[in-house]
């Protein structure tokens, strides 16, 4: 009994750790700010799209939401290069870079929702 204690205990300090630990950029250029103002927030709801994205950069932005969702609910560490639909999105070679900056701001705003309670 004192042996499974003593698993659970190492495990429990393990998810303290990696969750309490800060989550690196998503975009390694650092150049894409993800943060949306707190009016935008208060005025639509957090999993809403900025308005003035088009139609490819909106199914970005809620494919990136459910990315987050399935890293949370699958208690993998948040990084949108882990994602097969980011990578490799299935969407027409003119539309692959708005569907990838939607995708990527609605996966950070999901880690920062689901992850951090913002």
């Amino acid at each position: 009994m004192k042996k499974l204690n003593g698993i659970w205990m190492a495990a429990a300090v393990a998810g303290a750790f990696m969750f309490g630990t800060s989550v690196k950029p998503l975009h390694a250029a650092g150049s894409f700010s993800t943060s949306m103002p707190a009016t935008y927030l208060q005025e639509h709801g957090w999993d809403e799209p900025p308005s003035e994205y088009d139609e490819v950069s909106r199914r970005g932005f809620h494919d990136g939401i459910e990315g987050a969702h399935k890293d949370f609910d699958n208690h993998r560490r948040p990084d949108v290069n882990n994602r097969d639909e980011f990578r490799h999105p299935h969407v027409p070679e003119r539309d692959r870079e708005a569907y990838r900056r939607g995708y990527e701001r609605g996966y950070q705003v999901g880690v920062d929702h689901l992850y951090h309670g913002r």
